[in-house]
């Protein structure tokens, strides 16, 4: 048995080194330059619009974003909600820490630019996602990178079968992702946290299992079920009220420690664009950081964190009532902005003014730990406090991506198997909540993680195949809202639903 184990992980870890390292990165860093470019650096020469199209609507009277057309679908704003409660997770606050521990200041750098470009990936996505969708047997909006493999990709010349095989895998991914990265393991560091917080001083143990862990899983259980067997209509009104209000809190508590250290923000700046290109060796024989490091850190936990390439929030944009593709891919703009240059910065800003990262060498002390680094700084300021709410604000981000993570896999599942899968699905998605509270194996979330990455390949192929399809629609759309451009509008590739959804945003002129 242990050399069966032992020849899995080796497998896992020469797949997974493929998928987050140099190659993989390429490939999606690779995909964000060219959708950058073949939009015209959209995410900047339109910088207002996205803006007030977005977090601007929200203060327009009677706007469109936050109003529900129908019962089978759900507003733009809430789309985003519930795609930011699957990304706003542990990547934010752990996964920061971990890429300044292991890549030094440096790797927020990259981090940014992993963003910067993630915007467009983002926002290709999700422009596809919505012209790629249809109604299923419910009524609801059903769309993903399964869409747009299957019938953008599969409608070019010799491209049929292997456009078929493409957005199967990328269904299968979604769902074994679903459950390892998308619940156990946002469950087990919810237990690990919540138990170091609060329960450390209580040891109870009955057959191996920590009877603290098994009674927090229950209740995770038991609130999970109540939620996500509700259906994406529950899970995106939930969202709509927790997501902003986890974010605020995780700011403003955040922006109180940083304005008490504020004359070690700027050094912090500093460090980041300083040791952006490798950290060099220490004097006394200390070890650097080499640029790779650096690089691979700030970019892999920059993705882990925004899932821009994965194709995961796709299949929650795609549910939402819009009609215009490139309206809800502005959403996914700023998705990406906010998850990582508001949330992940804030978390490296804390992180660096803590101490804890020296910001002459920009290593971190010794004894360091990516797992408490940010609780040490919280606790720094707040005292006890600061570790009780660094394990309510992990315990918010962690479930919320499970119940965001619990519509992905639905999904995938019903491209594959129907909507009789999806209920069986759900069922088995909510007891594994348990599994998470109670499992200690670490091969169990490395094996997640690469599932995790398989998804960003078969996605990739899709976006990057049908860049020119996005090209279209995005000139369009500046053409016709823009620059104010008669011209009919380009909103799905099936004749009925162009017809209806023209026909939708005439009568709302």
């Amino acid at each position: 048995m242990d050399a069966f184990v032992e020849k899995i992980t080796e497998i896992n870890s020469t797949i997974n080194s493929f998928i987050w390292g140099i190659p993989g990165l390429i490939l999606l860093i690779g995909t964000g330059i060219l959708m950058t470019c073949c939009t015209k650096v959209f995410q900047i020469s339109h910088f207002a619009h996205w803006w007030k199209e977005t977090i601007g609507s929200l203060f327009v009277k009677n706007s469109t974003s936050t109003k529900k057309t129908d019962k089978k679908s759900i507003s733009q704003f809430q789309a985003l909600c519930t795609a930011l409660a699957a990304t706003v997770g542990t990547g934010n606050i752990a996964g920061v820490a971990a890429a300044i521990v292991i890549g030094g200041p440096g790797a927020v750098f990259w981090m940014w630019i992993a963003a910067f470009l993630g915007m467009m990936t983002n926002f290709s996505e999700n422009v596809l996602g919505i012209y790629f969708r249809r109604r299923n047997i419910d009524g609801e909006w059903s769309g993903g990178a399964m869409y747009y493999l299957k019938d953008g990709l599969g409608k070019k010349r010799g491209f049929k079968t292997i456009a078929s095989v493409l957005s199967v895998l990328f269904a299968c991914f979604a769902i074994l992702a679903s459950f390892g990265i998308g619940n156990m393991g946002q469950v087990n560091k919810i237990v690990l946290n919540m138990e170091s917080a609060f329960f450390s001083d209580i040891h109870w143990a009955s057959g191996g299992i920590d009877i603290i862990n098994l009674i927090i899983g229950l209740v995770l259980l038991i609130i999970g079920a109540l939620i996500i067997l509700g259906g994406l209509q529950r899970i995106a009104l939930v969202a709509e009220k927790i997501v902003p209000f986890m974010a605020l809190t995780y700011i403003i508590f955040g922006l109180v420690i940083l304005i008490i250290k504020h004359d070690m923000v700027l050094p912090a700046f500093a460090s980041i664009f300083k040791f952006a290109f490798g950290i060099k060796a220490a004097a006394g024989g200390a070890a650097g950081i080499a640029i790779k490091q650096v690089v691979v850190q700030g970019c892999k936990r920059g993705v882990f964190s925004n899932e821009a390439g994965l194709g995961s929030s796709v299949m929650v944009h795609s549910s939402s009532n819009v009609k215009e593709p490139v309206r809800q891919g502005l959403w996914g703009i700023f998705e990406v902005f906010f998850d990582t240059i508001i949330i992940c910065s804030m978390t490296a800003l804390i992180a660096l003014t803590s101490g804890a990262i020296n910001l002459e060498t920009g290593l971190a002390a010794e004894g360091t730990d990516d797992a408490t680094l940010i609780s040490y700084a919280f606790s720094e300021v707040y005292g006890k406090a600061g570790k009780y709410f660094v394990a309510v604000a992990m315990l918010l981000f962690a479930f919320t991506t499970v119940l965001g993570w619990s519509q992905y896999g639905s999904k995938a599942v019903e491209y594959l198997f129907g909507m009789k899968g999806v209920k069986i699905y759900k069922v088995i998605f909510v007891l594994m909540i348990v599994s998470g509270a109670v499992m200690t194996s670490s091969l169990a979330w490395d094996i997640s993680d690469t599932f995790n990455g398989l998804m960003m390949i078969p996605n990739l192929i899709g976006v990057v195949s049908l860049f020119p399809l996005v090209m279209k629609i995005t000139k369009n759309y500046v053409n016709r809202i823009i620059k104010k451009i008669d011209e009919p509008p380009i909103l799905s590739f099936d004749p009925e639903i162009q017809r209806e959804a023209t026909e939708s945003l005439k009568s709302e002129q």
